[in-house]
């Protein structure tokens, strides 16, 4: 989407009015792009993508992890050739809604999936993967963007449509994957359970270990007679409650997803050609990716306090500094064209704020969801996750341009506000997870100086043999 809304030929096609401000001398600048219906194109994804999670929890727990992101891959592949397809604006918000489907199933099980069958001492460098090729993914479109850019007429089909290849891939993919143990465990298929996990750590590792925890951890989970939402507002479960709905409040709040979504706008509006603002794109793509693959490496070894800490430093001197630099250079009527070094400058901090976001809370936001909720409301935790991130970025994606529109440099300096926040929520509320087996979660939660009034002591996991933690995943 990032490139695709202000593409020229896109716009020509659907946005005619949004044309004519670009052609207008003059047009403000911050205001150039605030069109409802062009961002209700582009948010409704998000939408649909919350209700599908709803749902989604509850079919994950039923189906298991796999069968749940097949169904989000059908849902892809539906998606994107009605948008390659479209004829109007309602055939591109339809395949949209689509999209957002397939995205409510497969963000509440493929992180969940991942942290399921990776070995403890790695988890976190695992469930980071996850966050690196949704990073991964972004550059390929704008590499497809920069090149369908250069061509009329009908280069926007071919930007939509080359979403049809990653919903293949992931149909196809699924298939050829075990399900995950702690699922087949929760759905009584235990047999399964220990064959998948043989198949995961290698047919020589000992796995009745690791079984016996996550059947464990299975019949505690069994004991509750309510269902797994109604289960996670009880007193015992507010710790996880609590990050389930501020872990992705915040996410959103850093402003990430908004210079993600619109980075080429934002480029475009400090005066870079439309060619331009999607290479200054490509760069910050390039930037993100190297910046995840830092903190996969780093998280299991430094621990996610360290770079939720480390990140929001980041992320406060970049939105500061913007808020200067637009305030001062393009000022409050975006009347003013702004010199080239400053033009500059911005990019230089947007490709910062990238980095400081890609070693923190870009991955840590599918990592501490994925990895802190008990096995008997795993499938919830992650479901509620995912649905408060998604209806916020409905309402940032549909409010942002308004908001740059009518509050100018004022935007970033909001988002800055919000990262003093919650960093401070991290280092008081968020103890350290790195190492801990995912099923023995709760004596973190028992120990931490505030949660221990909420969380009953867990009984320690058995110690499970070196070969079991170092096992490779068998194809």
């Amino acid at each position: 989407m990032s490139g695709l809304t202000q593409m020229r030929s896109f716009l020509e096609a659907f946005f005619p009015e949004i044309i004519k401000k670009v052609d207008s001398a003059q047009q403000d600048a911050y205001c150039i792009f605030d069109s409802q219906v062009l961002t209700t194109f582009v948010s409704s994804l998000y939408l649909a993508g919350v209700f599908a999670c709803l749902v989604a929890g509850h079919v994950t727990r039923k189906v298991g992890r796999r069968n749940s992101m097949l169904i989000g891959a059908s849902f892809f592949l539906v998606g994107a050739i009605l948008n390659c397809a479209a004829v109007n604006i309602y055939m591109l918000v339809i395949g949209r809604i689509f999209l957002g489907f397939a995205v409510g199933f497969t963000n509440q099980s493929a992180p969940v999936y991942l942290a399921e069958i990776a070995p403890a001492r790695w988890r976190g460098a695992f469930t980071s993967i996850f966050h690196f090729f949704l990073n991964v993914g972004m550059f390929v479109a704008d590499l497809v963007n920069y090149r369908a850019n250069t061509i009329p007429g009908w280069g926007w089909r071919l930007s939509l449509g080359v979403g049809i290849i990653p919903a293949v891939v992931i149909l196809v993919g699924a298939v050829f994957i075990p399900d995950s143990p702690n699922s087949l465990v929760l759905r009584g298929k235990v047999a399964e359970a220990r064959h998948s996990l043989r198949r995961i750590r290698g047919p020589a590792a000992d796995v009745d270990v690791e079984l016996k925890d996550i059947m464990r951890a299975a019949e505690e989970g069994g004991r509750h007679k309510s269902g797994a939402f109604r289960r996670i507002l009880m007193r015992e479960y507010r710790p996880h409650l609590v990050m389930a709905i501020f872990i992705p409040l915040f996410f959103e709040l850093t402003g990430m997803i908004v210079v993600t979504l619109f980075a080429p706008l934002l480029f475009f509006t400090i005066g870079f050609t439309s060619q331009k603002a999607i290479l200054g794109s490509i760069i910050t793509d390039v930037v993100s990716l190297a910046s995840i693959s830092v903190a996969a490496l780093s998280v299991d070894r430094f621990g996610r306090r360290f770079l939720f800490k480390l990140g929001g430093g980041i992320l406060l001197v970049c939105l500061v500094g913007m808020t200067w630099i637009f305030g001062a250079e393009l000022g409050s009527n975006g009347g003013k064209a702004m010199p080239r070094p400053y033009a500059v400058a911005v990019v230089a901090l947007v490709c910062l704020f990238v980095a400081g976001f890609g070693i923190s809370w870009g991955p840590l936001k599918w990592i501490i969801p994925s990895e802190i909720f008990p096995l008997e409301v795993r499938s919830a935790g992650q479901s509620m996750s995912e649905s408060i991130s998604l209806t916020l970025t409905f309402v940032q994606t549909q409010s942002f341009l308004a908001m740059l529109c009518s509050f100018k440099y004022g935007s970033f300096a909001y988002n800055a506000a919000w990262v003093v926040v919650m960093t401070a929520f991290i280092i008081a509320f968020l103890p350290e997870t790195k190492g801990v087996p995912i099923e023995a979660m709760g004596a973190v939660w028992s120990r931490h100086w505030y949660w221990k009034r909420f969380v009953k002591p867990a009984p320690e996991p058995t110690p499970a043999p070196d070969k079991l933690a170092d096992g490779s995943l068998e194809m």
